[in-house]
């Protein structure tokens, strides 16, 4: 069995794998990364928001994903019934990007995969994790590649950024139930052959059926479009007798008034995917010797597209700090890592809730609009949830639910 020394390891080579090697590589530290898939390979996580685009410039990344040309994506729409909101990221409370891009992920996953690469990166495809020893902080892990073969390689740290594979969470047990209601989603693609002109027809839009069910339309530059259902797993469940996925995103497309004719019986481009209770959560971030990043570590709903922005900004904060403990600097994981990725996960968390009791819709949908509060609410969709000079970053555990009250005692 060969054995290979790297200072650190990295499993998984999405954005968050990517944004945390190419840091590392940018800074003299020697890293190899393992993923277990071919690329390019599908996955969810579409629509991202404009706080990645930092990331992705830090770790020089962002030339390589420009060229590409993807859809940009300036801001979002929410749609119930004849109500529409649109939330320009332009017109948002305090500084950062104004734009990101909607992006088929397999494409874009493998562009910057290939750039890693292009860095002199060693990333090796098709490559499993079978298991993990740790001697103190020191660690001791087996591969298989695609042939069967096995190796060893040693690293002084381990980022794990595996996402759904959830690498170390199953190998160490760290798993934890989710503080979120149990939510599903179906979704696939389709030839966007009735798209409007305009923004009309590229702007992402989020339809509400229900209080607590939604289309999301994420078209692409490409001329195909995203189209995806969630709601309650009881709820997704239901809308098939016999389980049928395809059946079930065409029913919930014909409860669309607003997309019903856009998208109403055109062909699937794949079988519809079903992501069955897709939140997830851990019982610790970080240990001696290795951390969790992005979906590997928590994942809450796709309703504000945080996903890949935690997968960057845990990524990117795991390599800082990990180049700083390599360079004989002493770091506080607990503080400096688990305490500041949780708090942005506890403002979204928030988010995520009071969307689905209803009461962030109020706000969203309140006429006449206060372009004040709009601003920082926006600022919390563009993904600068860390910002504790927004009062709806700061106070947000109380402030929506507060405001939503106001408004509906006055109604």
């Amino acid at each position: 069995m060969t054995t290979e020394f790297v200072d650190v390891l990295v499993i998984g080579a999405g954005p968050s794998g990517c944004v945390s090697s190419s840091y590392l590589h940018q800074n003299n530290v020697t890293v190899k990364v393992v993923e277990k898939t071919k690329f390019p390979r599908l996955v969810v996580g579409e629509s991202l928001i404009p706080r990645v685009m930092d990331h992705f410039d830090e770790a020089g990344l962002l030339p390589a994903l420009k060229a590409r040309n993807y859809e940009k994506k300036w801001g979002a729409r929410f749609i119930r019934g004849n109500e529409i909101c649109v939330f320009d990221f332009s017109q948002k409370f305090g500084e950062g990007w104004d734009w990101t891009w909607q992006v088929p992920r397999a494409d874009f996953d493998n562009t910057l995969a290939q750039e890693v690469i292009n860095k002199g990166i060693d990333l090796e495809f098709e490559t499993e994790v079978i298991a993990v020893e740790f001697e103190g902080s020191n660690s001791i892990t087996t591969v298989k590649d695609k042939n069967g073969i096995l190796k060893t390689i040693h690293a002084k740290h381990i980022i794990d950024s595996s996402g759904y594979g959830r690498v170390l969470p199953r190998l160490l047990d760290l798993d934890s139930p989710s503080g979120l209601d149990p939510h599903s989603s179906i979704f696939t693609h389709v030839d966007d052959s009735r798209r409007p002109e305009g923004q009309e027809g590229t702007m992402i839009s989020f339809d509400i059926l229900e209080t607590q069910v939604w289309l999301w339309v994420i078209p692409f530059s490409n001329g195909k479009t995203s189209v995806g259902i969630v709601g309650p797993t009881e709820y997704i469940n239901s809308l098939s007798e016999n389980g049928d996925n395809a059946e079930a995103l065409r029913n919930a497309i014909s409860k669309s008034d607003y997309y019903v004719k856009r998208f109403g019986g055109l062909e699937f481009l794949f079988e519809p995917v079903n992501l069955q209770n897709y939140s997830r959560s851990v019982k610790k971030m970080y240990g001696d010797g290795f951390v969790l990043t992005g979906n590997s570590s928590e994942f809450l709903d796709p309703v504000f597209s945080s996903g890949v922005c935690f997968a960057t900004e845990s990524g990117i904060l795991a390599a800082k700090l990990i180049a700083k403990e390599l360079q004989g600097e002493t770091v506080n994981w607990e503080t400096e890592y688990s305490d500041y990725i949780k708090q942005g996960v506890e403002v979204f968390k928030t988010y995520v809730k009071e969307w689905y009791t209803g009461n962030l819709q109020t706000l969203f949908f309140h006429q006449p609009e206060n372009p004040d509060i709009k601003r920082k609410i926006c600022a919390v969709l563009a993904g600068y949830v860390w910002d504790l000079e927004n009062p709806f970053v700061k106070k947000h555990s109380n402030v929506i639910k507060n405001m939503a009250y106001m408004i509906n005692s006055q109604m």
